[in-house]
């Protein structure tokens, strides 16, 4: 019989393979098409800050308890490879690459802000790993997806393509589920309810 905390450290162990498979397969394609375009910077920028998103998924800290249901689950893991997906190859313009660089940067910043803000307390299922009312955490409750939203404008911004912009359509509503399945399996903690109560606005002050 398999214990049910020896099955968990199991599939931990195979996302942190597929997450160092991935990383060295994107790369891999993002030096080749970087070094066929070496003055588009923006698919380098992409590339470091989705490193350090798996990095930091690599060194979380286990929760005191966590959503494994096949649907959390999947939506997680579908918006955390999502990269893989997306258009590397061609560079339709919507904004000049200074300021797709502009956006993505900012989202980077604010995504180690929000980062630091958590300590530890971040992983790729809806889980409990205490409640972080400090820093970023003061303005909107699930202010890392706010970096991740800016710095992925910046880079559809620079490579505008329909596939790439029905992949982060596709992210953003996974991102949505995976919001509102965090915070209801946090509603159980009154602390919580009383911050979602204090701080209104999920990823975007006056929108959502």
């Amino acid at each position: 019989m398999t214990l049910p905390g020896a099955s968990l450290a199991c599939g931990e162990w195979r996302l942190r393979l597929m997450a160092a498979l991935s990383l060295a397969g994107f790369w891999q394609e993002v030096v080749r098409q970087w070094l066929a375009q070496p003055t588009h910077p923006t698919l380098l920028a992409l590339a470091i800050t989705e490193t350090l998103n798996l990095l930091l998924l690599l060194s979380n800290r286990k929760p005191a308890s966590r959503d494994t249901r096949p649907g959390s689950a999947m939506a997680s893991l579908l918006a955390t490879f999502h990269f893989l997906a997306l258009d590397l190859r061609t560079q339709n313009h919507w904004l000049p690459e200074t300021l797709s660089m502009g956006l993505i940067l900012s989202g980077f910043l604010w995504q180690i802000y929000a980062k630091l803000s958590l300590g530890r307390a971040f992983g790729w299922l809806p889980a409990h790993r205490g409640i972080v009312t400090r820093g970023a955490y003061r303005w909107v409750r699930h202010p890392i997806y706010l970096g991740y939203l800016l710095s992925h404008c910046g880079f559809l911004a620079s490579h505008a393509t329909l596939r790439n912009a029905l992949v982060y359509a596709l992210l953003y509503l996974l991102q949505a589920l995976r919001m509102a399945r965090e915070e209801r399996w946090l509603s159980c903690d009154p602390a919580y309810r009383h911050y979602r109560q204090r701080v209104r606005w999920r990823i975007l002050p006056g929108v959502y």
